[in-house]
């Protein structure tokens, strides 16, 4: 068995795509899945596979979703081993940025463009810093990330890939409960 994180974007949003975690969990389980735990409303969930191909999951968890609550979503996996070294990476270690809630993960769905890449790394946004990785834009938002010119939109956007943004706290979250 493999330990997955599967990021869903979008819902429990404003009243959109409304999704309870009880019913979302049965339903992963009723797929096939094993020791499936969710972490708040907007869609984090660790589970276990036998599946190895990330494709794969991404593509029954969609269907899955898609015909048990009428919508669909966005879906982003993961492994444990990505998730570990995506928080490794993180270049903003510092107790500053690390206290608060102002460090984001925008976790990119595949590899964006080098030349798009550069061209926003060209671009400067006041109280924001980041930096831009094959699977990761870290995102250092010192006024916070609700002010911020830099959201996944934004990103998604100038780099023309799927994204879904966590916090911190919410990354670490995830890794314990992947630990476990």
């Amino acid at each position: 068995m493999h330990t997955y994180i599967i990021l869903l974007r979008g819902i429990n949003v404003s009243g959109q795509k409304k999704m309870k975690m009880d019913a979302l969990r049965t339903l992963l389980e009723k797929l096939g899945f094993q020791n499936v735990a969710t972490y708040i409303q907007s869609g984090n969930i660790v589970l276990q596979a036998k599946d190895e191909s990330i494709r794969n999951l991404e593509d029954i968890i969609g269907e899955g979703i898609r015909e048990h609550f009428g919508f669909d979503v966005p879906i982003l996996v993961k492994s444990k081993t990505d998730l570990e070294r995506i928080v490794k990476e993180n270049p903003f270690k510092d107790a500053i940025t690390l206290e608060g809630n102002r460090l984001y993960f925008v976790l990119l769905k595949s590899v964006p463009e080098q030349v798009l890449v550069e061209s926003l790394e060209q671009e400067t946004f006041e109280n924001q810093e980041f930096r831009i990785t094959d699977s990761c834009v870290y995102l250092w938002c010192k006024n916070g990330y609700g002010k911020a010119k830099l959201d996944n939109n934004f990103l998604e956007r100038k780099l023309k890939v799927q994204a879904t943004t966590r916090n911190y706290r919410t990354m670490l979250k995830l890794l314990e409960m992947a630990k476990g």
